[in-house]
């Protein structure tokens, strides 16, 4: 904060129709906002599914999820004085969840697409710091925003779904609150938005989707001199809060490493249906919102080991 300076939290409300969303990265954007460094902007983000999905939505409402609505974000923010080759450097200050979410199975998409063809839809019920999930498993409660990024200095409209060099879709579970987020600016005010906002996820968000949720997010902006050439982010020791049970884990291995992870993800789907009696559906879901994939080894060649790993405390 500069000595003697008032700053001021700016307020940016959504809705479907109020020109604040947009689907894919374009740096022609004109921005909703201006903001100084210091200040801080509260988001009202939209769920992942541009508002198509609800809490009394069925599975068959998955086929109304098109590239025009999905991971539609807020924005673009613009930040005063912000310049190429600067960090733009983003406190995540709370996240405001609602009190519903929802989880899918969507047909071609997700590590096991072609072993789970069918539309799945959970819809989870958010309250008192935790997520009921479904068949009696409680989650905790962990927002983050899974996109956040600035516009590309490439011109035209870029996807939305992969992450690029300025952050973007990085579905980073641990950027939750107290975290800070490091951007490199690639464009004059950085330009930045936000949307994807996720009540819970494990590493890797292995079925696609996590528990995806509406919900506010709290930042503030400031700017360094330090050039950096990809994200950055920095965690507090609470940031990665231990299970108070403990884990499972599954392992897969081989010499092509998404088939190692696909294997862990198919052994820990086992598991679950043997050890707890879920569906197979359902299982995946849970490898997606609650386990995280993890690299344990990608030097012993040929063949590389990848990690599923489960928190026994969602089982009660």
């Amino acid at each position: 904060m500069i000595e003697g300076r008032s700053f001021c939290r700016h307020v940016v409300q959504q809705s479907r129709l109020d020109g604040h969303l947009h689907v894919g990265w374009d740096n022609s954007l004109p921005p909703i906002l201006e903001v100084a460094p210091g200040d801080e902007v509260f988001v009202d983000c939209i769920d992942a599914s541009g508002g198509v999905l609800n809490r009394n939505s069925v599975a068959a409402d998955i086929e109304r999820l098109t590239p025009a609505v999905v991971n539609a974000t807020t924005g673009p923010i613009a930040i005063a004085g912000a310049r190429p080759g600067q960090t733009l450097v983003v406190e995540i200050l709370d996240f405001m969840p609602g009190c519903w979410g929802w989880t899918a199975l969507i047909p071609g998409f997700g590590l096991l697409a072609d072993e789970f063809p069918e539309p799945r839809l959970n819809i989870s019920r958010l309250r008192d710091g935790s997520i009921d999930f479904a068949d009696g498993l409680i989650l905790p409660l962990r927002p983050f925003a899974g996109t956040m990024g600035l516009a590309p200095a490439r011109p035209g409209r870029h996807d939305v779904i992969p992450p690029h060099a300025s952050g973007g879709n990085m579905d980073i579970r641990h950027l939750v609150a107290s975290t800070t987020l490091y951007l490199p600016i690639q464009v004059p005010d950085a330009l930045l938005s936000v949307g994807d906002t996720h009540a819970a996820q494990g590493d890797g968000e292995v079925c696609g989707t996590a528990v995806e949720a509406p919900m506010g997010v709290v930042m503030r902006f400031s700017l360094s001199d330090r050039g950096i050439s990809a994200p950055e982010y920095s965690l507090p020791p609470c940031a990665k809060a231990p299970d108070p049970v403990g884990y499972h884990a599954t392992v897969g291995m081989g010499s092509d490493l998404r088939e190692a992870a696909r294997d862990a993800v198919r052994r820990m789907i086992d598991c679950l249906q043997s050890r707890h009696g879920l569906r197979a559906e359902c299982a995946y879901m849970l490898c997606s919102v609650a386990g995280d994939l993890s690299i344990s080894e990608i030097v012993n060649r040929p063949n590389y080991l990848v990690s599923m790993q489960m928190p026994l405390s969602i089982f009660g």
